[in-house]
């Protein structure tokens, strides 16, 4: 009888033992995968590529909050915080680090960590500016999109001077805190001089700046503008689109979003196909991936957009003036009912004071 019952004690309780077993198996909740966005420029205005980043993501199989999470670090313009919110991101053990927000931005990252891959998107060459050995075999922990703007400056100058006889005087604006403003003033000085254009520089690195260089170039007669790829710039498109409206100036941008905000005419790679690309690499990595065998990726084509409404709003009869614009652009925008046209922003009490 004590046997008997010493027995059922010890095979129940080796029972109750393989139950409990798979029930704290199920329990134990694997840690999601975390990715870092290191971006330079401000979350408002760089949604539209983090969405591509994220549709990236979701073709490779990721969606954010369910099998990943995604943690976001902004500077809004502050180059300074970069360093600080880079090691906060290596800190938290991130898998992935998104330098978005150009080469400032992947510099920063890669000085906080050489084992975390980096992923970026550049305007600028990779290669040249140290940021991985060679487009094919990056060699390190960067990799990513390289979306060719610096080497499309001398066509974007090409662009505007077509506007005709009222393009006399030409500026460029550029930022001095950004690690390559100097390389953008270099190749549009180089490309002015090859052309026999006149060209000015103007430089902005705060928003009240950006409306002083405007201020500065209508005072010295100069009648159109280029605006460099800088993502400080990108973050403040409409401060920079509703200035060159006010101003009467005919300025040409390296991304659609310019045009799309009202801006008169870009030229140059869709940014958020460099997004897409790295959203795609991203889950890649994730999956289990070296760094060292995703190549740096370059656009096989670039777009030229023209906003008409932009260009009547000042007083800019394209059609006549330039008509080889119209017919060469890849896309020409025209105002959608109910939308505010560029004519309204240049007339509202923002544009006098």
């Amino acid at each position: 009888m004590q046997f008997n019952r010493a027995r059922r004690e010890i095979l129940t309780f080796f029972g109750g033992v393989a139950v409990a077993w798979p029930l704290a198996a199920e329990g134990q909740v694997t840690p999601l995968p975390v990715v870092g966005i290191l971006s330079s420029g401000s979350r408002g205005a760089f949604d539209p590529f983090i969405e591509s980043y994220r549709r990236g993501m979701r073709q490779q199989g990721y969606f954010e909050g369910r099998n990943v999470t995604v943690i976001s670090s902004w500077a809004d313009g502050q180059y300074d915080k970069l360093e600080a919110l880079a090691k906060e991101l290596v800190q938290r053990r991130v898998r992935v680090i998104v330098a978005s927000g150009g080469l400032i931005s992947a510099k920063a990252a890669m000085r906080a960590t050489s084992s975390i891959p980096i992923l970026f998107v550049s305007g600028f060459d990779p290669v040249e500016l140290g940021l991985v050995a060679s487009l094919n075999r990056p060699g390190g922990n960067a990799m990513g999109a390289s979306l060719v703007t610096t080497e499309l400056l001398p066509k974007r100058l090409e662009l505007l001077y077509s506007l005709g006889p009222r393009v006399r005087v030409a500026g460029i604006l550029s930022n001095p805190k950004s690690v390559t403003g100097h390389l953008d003033e270099d190749d549009s000085k180089k490309a002015a001089e090859k052309k026999g254009y006149q060209l000015r520089i103007f430089e902005a690195s705060t928003e009240r700046e950006i409306s002083t260089a405007f201020e500065l170039a209508a005072q010295e007669q100069v009648s159109a503008l280029m605006v460099t790829a800088d993502p400080f710039f990108t973050t403040r498109r409409d401060q920079i689109v509703g200035l060159a409206t006010c101003h009467k100036m005919p300025v040409i941008y390296p991304w659609r979003e310019y045009v799309d905000a009202g801006g008169l005419m870009s030229y140059g790679a869709e940014l958020t196909w460099g997004y897409h690309l790295i959203g795609q690499y991203t889950g890649r990595l994730l999956k289990g991936e070296r760094p060292s065998d995703l190549p740096v990726e370059q656009p096989t084509s670039f777009r030229l957009l023209v906003n008409l409404d932009t260009a009547n709003a000042l007083d800019l009869d394209i059609e006549n003036v330039a008509p080889n614009l119209i017919s060469v652009a890849d896309e020409v925008i025209e105002k959608e009912p109910g939308k505010k046209s560029p004519r309204q922003v240049a007339t509202s009490p923002a544009c006098r004071n």
